[in-house]
């Protein structure tokens, strides 16, 4: 996102302190937005040779950067950047995580256990600059929250550059091809474009297999049941779990909703006779079997076919989200909205 200055990780943490208590004194000369202005890392370094393969120029949610070497100390803000960087095999250059949602993939589990872990929720911003890292990825536009004093141009004046999941820079619709286009820029960015490519192959053909599977089923109608119970919180038409659905032999009931996210009421999920009911599975939103018995006990509910069939899909909300877990959810998806292509 922003141009990679001289690393944090090779001048004293004092610098970073000071930077970061001289932000409160320079804000108004800061420009509104993501642009980084004449003094921000958005430019390359001088004087120093680019590494084999750099330097690297990347567009992120507006934010261009120029890095001549790979990150040498990561911090991720949420899990799914933390599972792309470790199935990329960058173990090695992370300093920290936060905020972990779900279960870790399995094969991924021990990996991640060794990454320190700097909050539950999103770190603050002085908890961040204590790991040293010479760079930020954060899940969610909540990770650099500018009401909370972690916003992308802080970063850039303690010196650290940053970088944001492209399915919060604001597009129309995200489906599976950004999936891959994050893999690819983060592997271009640590300088491993070989390991990209192989990860996107494989995650592409999880999907495909999944997708050939139920090519030729009917679409089942669908109902994401994120939480709510004055309303329901689904999922729209912007985001990638829309896409999901569709390649896993499904149809959004509230595609036409032009979000990722909304709240809608029952009386429209009533309308709409979904018949399935794909549960978002995640901390703090109250688990699976409360969400299940409390669609069940409602009347008003009673006859909506995916309630009356009890039929329920779970999926970790990590898995809905740009990050290798979407091509896993595909797949998940598919055998729960169409077993008797998977017999």
């Amino acid at each position: 996102m922003l141009g990679r200055p001289c690393s944090p990780s090779a001048r004293p943490r004092r610098t970073l302190r000071a930077a970061a208590g001289a932000l409160a004194l320079t804000t108004a000369l800061l420009t509104a937005g993501c642009g980084a202005g004449d003094d921000s890392p958005g430019k390359p370094r001088t004087g120093a040779s680019p590494a084999k393969g750099f330097p690297v120029t990347v567009d992120n949610c507006g934010v261009t950067t120029t890095y001549d070497g790979p990150p040498s100390r990561v911090v991720t803000i949420h899990q799914h950047p933390a599972e792309l960087m470790l199935a990329l095999g960058l173990k090695d250059r992370m300093a920290g995580t936060a905020f972990p949602d779900s279960a870790v993939l399995p094969e991924l589990s021990k990996d991640f256990a060794a990454i320190p872990e700097l909050a539950k929720k999103e770190p603050s911003f002085e908890t961040v600059l204590d790991a040293e890292p010479d760079f930020v990825y954060g899940g969610y536009g909540s990770a650099f929250a500018e009401n909370e004093g972690r916003s992308r141009k802080a970063f850039a004046a303690a010196g650290v550059d940053t970088y944001l999941n492209r399915e919060y820079c604001g597009r129309n619709r995200v489906t599976m091809r950004d999936t891959y286009d994050e893999i690819r820029t983060i592997g271009g960015i640590f300088g491993v474009p070989d390991r990209s490519a192989e990860l996107v192959a494989d995650l592409r053909g999880r999907v495909d297999r999944a997708a050939a599977a139920v090519k030729n089923r009917p679409a089942v109608p669908v109902f994401v049941y994120d939480s709510g119970e004055k309303t329901a919180f689904t999922a729209g038409g912007k985001g990638l779990g829309n896409d999901l659905i569709g390649l896993a032999g499904g149809r959004n009931v509230f595609a036409d909703l032009g979000d990722v996210f909304g709240d809608v009421s029952w009386e429209q999920v009533v309308a709409r006779k979904p018949e399935a009911v794909v549960i978002y599975d995640y901390a703090g939103s109250g688990s699976v079997e409360q969400k299940k018995r409390f669609l069940l006990s409602q009347p008003a509910l009673a006859d909506v076919p995916a309630i009356r069939n009890k039929r329920f899909v779970v999926l970790p909300l990590t898995a809905t989200l740009v990050g290798i877990r979407s091509a896993y959810a595909v797949d998940g998806l598919a055998r729960g909205l169409h077993p008797e292509s998977f017999r």
